[in-house]
Order: structure tokens, then C-alpha cells, then sequence
């Protein structure tokens, strides 16, 4: 009997009492409606996670992302980046310029005319990048990286021209100390043959900027840029010595040039109303324009250009962006080496001192001349 009473009386004690203590929390907090707000927190809570989650992945994620791929896709493509391959051949069987490129003497001769010419063509030192020179008989052929749309651009007018022909001659010309270097080019980008098409500029620019490339710039190249600045100081030197020996052996014989010869352009000409002899450009006045031309010798420069191809406004440009650190003095006198060395016996006093008084330099055509000494001319 006592375990039929006690029994029920545990199970009933424990069903009334657990309960009712377990649902006055639920009772208490029910009123607060804050239960009701928030609902059940496990499931729901979760559930709502993973919506938030499944909306992020399904929006948000890539067009954010996608807009800042865009942004740095755009940053990247600014410099607008394609290659190509310049052929060069001489004409003249005595001019190989694989074997010239091969010969360590002749190799920076040769870099110096590629260099100043793609120079040329785009109007910029930086314009175009020699990525490599490479040698395969009988042609040299040029690896070219364009950084910019509008200078490849320029190089593919200069080329479509013959201004790029012309002007590699002329720098082959003087580099190489030879009479005339007559050369065929040819332009390829990838297996495109860009000659077939060059009437065609936006198709050419297409063909160029979809060949990146593919390689570094060669340590040979940044060692030739090196060898470029030492190449320029030696040519000067060379050039003084002639110019100073020229002038020693005219300078006994000044009634020749008198009687007519056709040594010299003009035997006389007038400053400020006196004649003056002309002679050719010594040293000492290359010295002495570099030193007091100061900020115009540009304007110097675009005189002296009308009747010095050398000169043109490409290579005066070029000459300011080259020397731009080593400064003024530098600037004005690679400028009148470029003069000096393009025009030869003809690079006299009377076209430098017209060429000073057109930009109103009198002071220094009066020292130039010896009209003044130095403390006169500021």
C-alpha cells in the first residue's frame, strides 16, 4: 500500500511543481513583449544570418569588389603599354650593322644614332623604350615598349613620313663618321607586318598594344645609356681639338678665303655697323655661350635651325628634357655641339651672332666678339 500512495504522490507533486516553476519565467517575460519582438532567438537568429549572408555573396560583394577591380583595371591601364619590332638593313654593302652592333667600338656609336633618333620621332627622350637590340644578319633588329597611345602614336607618323629613315641616317651619319648610311626599315608587331597597313593608324596602334612585352629591359641597354653620357663627353673633346686645329690652319691664310673660295659661306659680316671676319666656332666660344646664354638657349637654338637640320624642334626639346639635372650651362652647350658637329666648317661666328642678335643677346655677341670683357657682360 505504501508504495501505491507514494508513487502518485511524487509523480503529482513533480508534475504540478516543475512545470508551474518553469512557466512563471515564460509568464514574467511575456508582458515585456520583448520576447515577442526578438521571436525564438536560436533558429530564427541563424536563419536570418544566412540571409544576410546569401544577399552579400548574391549582391553587394561583387559589385563592390567588381568597382574596385575596375578602378585599379583603370589605374593599371594608363600607361597604355604595347611593343614592337623595328628591322633596319643598310643598303651599302660596306655597311653591315650587325657586324658594327657586334664590334664594342662601334656598339655605342650605333646605340647613340637609335637612341637620338626614336627620340626624334616621338619628341621625348622617354617616348619610346629599347627594350633589346638583337643581331640577325644582315638585319638589326630593335625590341620598342610604347608606354603611351599618343607617342606611338608620333613614332608611327614619323615612321609612315621617313622621318625616323631620315633622321637615323643622319645620326648613323655622324655617329659613324661615314658619308651617307642609306637603310631600309621594315615594322612588325607579332606576325603582323604593320607596312601592309600603316595608312591604317588605328589598326596599327591595335596590333602594337596587343603585343606586350615580353621581356625586361637588358642590362646591355642601361650599360649603353651609361656609355652614352661617357660617348657625348669624348665626342666633345674630340670636337674642340678639331675646331682648334681648324682654326690654327685658317688663321695664316685669311686674303684665300678673300679671293672667293667657297671654304666659307661669308667671308665678312656686319655687327652694329663694323665687319667683322668670319671664322669658324672655336672652343672658347663654345664655352663662353654655354656659360651667358642662361634660359635662352632654346630661342638660340630655333635660329640656328632654320639652316641646321640638326637642329630641329624634336632635338631641342630633347636636349632640355636629357640635361634637365645637369642644368643650364649643360643645355646650351650640347646645343651648339649638335650645331658644331652637324655643320662642320660651316658652323661660323656670323650665324651664332645673328642668331644672338635675332633673340636680342647683343651683350653676348659683344663678347663673342671681343668687344668687351667679361665683367661688361652680365
Amino acid at each position: 500500500m505504501h508504495g501505491k500512495w507514494n508513487t502518485p504522490r511524487i509523480s503529482m507533486g513533480f508534475f504540478f511543481a516543475f512545470p508551474l516553476t518553469r512557466l512563471r519565467p515564460h509568464t514574467a517575460r511575456l508582458p515585456s513583449g520583448a520576447g515577442a519582438a526578438r521571436g525564438p532567438p536560436g533558429p530564427c537568429r541563424r536563419s536570418s544570418g544566412r540571409r544576410r549572408a546569401e544577399a552579400e555573396v548574391a549582391a553587394p560583394r561583387p559589385v563592390g569588389g567588381g568597382g574596385r577591380r575596375v578602378l585599379k583595371m583603370a589605374g593599371s591601364s594608363a600607361p597604355w603599354i604595347g611593343s614592337a619590332y623595328l628591322f633596319l638593313q643598310s643598303t651599302c654593302k660596306t655597311i653591315v650593322l650587325p657586324s658594327l652592333y657586334e664590334s664594342s667600338q662601334k656598339k655605342p656609336s650605333v646605340f647613340k644614332a637609335l637612341k637620338l633618333a626614336l627620340a626624334d620621332s616621338t619628341g621625348s627622350v622617354n617616348g619610346v623604350d629599347m627594350l633589346k637590340v638583337h643581331c640577325s644578319h644582315p638585319h638589326l633588329i630593335v625590341q620598342l615598349k610604347f608606354c603611351k597611345q599618343e607617342n606611338c602614336r608620333r613614332f608611327l607618323q614619323s615612321y609612315r613620313e621617313g622621318a625616323l629613315q631620315e633622321s637615323l641616317q643622319n645620326h648613323l651619319q655622324l655617329s659613324l663618321a661615314v658619308t651617307t648610311v642609306p637603310l631600309e626599315m621594315e615594322l612588325k608587331a607579332g606576325n603582323e607586318h604593320l607596312d601592309n597597313m600603316l595608312k591604317d593608324e588605328d589598326r596599327c596602334l591595335e596590333c602594337i598594344y596587343r603585343e606586350k612585352p615580353d621581356r625586361l629591359r637588358d642590362e646591355e641597354i642601361t650599360e649603353l645609356e651609361e656609355c652614352l653620357k661617357s660617348l657625348i663627353v669624348h665626342q666633345s673633346i674630340n670636337n674642340n681639338l678639331a675646331v682648334k686645329d681648324c682654326a690654327s690652319l685658317n688663321s695664316p691664310s685669311l686674303p684665300y678665303p678673300s679671293q672667293g673660295s667657297s671654304l666659307s659661306p661669308q667671308v665678312t659680316f656686319i655687327f652694329q655697323g663694323q665687319q667683322f671676319a668670319n671664322r669658324t666656332l672655336t672652343p672658347d666660344d663654345h664655352q663662353k655661350f654655354a656659360k651667358l646664354v642662361s634660359k635662352k638657349w632654346k630661342q638660340v637654338g630655333r635660329s640656328l635651325q632654320k639652316n641646321c637640320r640638326a637642329l630641329r624642334d624634336p632635338v631641342i626639346d630633347n636636349l632640355a628634357l636629357e640635361y634637365d639635372r645637369e642644368g643650364l650651362y649643360e643645355q646650351a652647350y650640347q646645343l651648339l655641339l649638335r650645331f658644331i658637329q652637324s655643320e662642320g666648317k660651316k658652323a661660323t661666328i656670323a650665324r651664332l651672332i645673328a642668331a644672338l642678335e635675332e633673340n636680342g643677346l647683343v651683350s653676348l655677341a659683344e663678347e663673342l666678339l671681343g668687344l668687351h670683357s667679361n665683367e661688361d657682360c652680365s
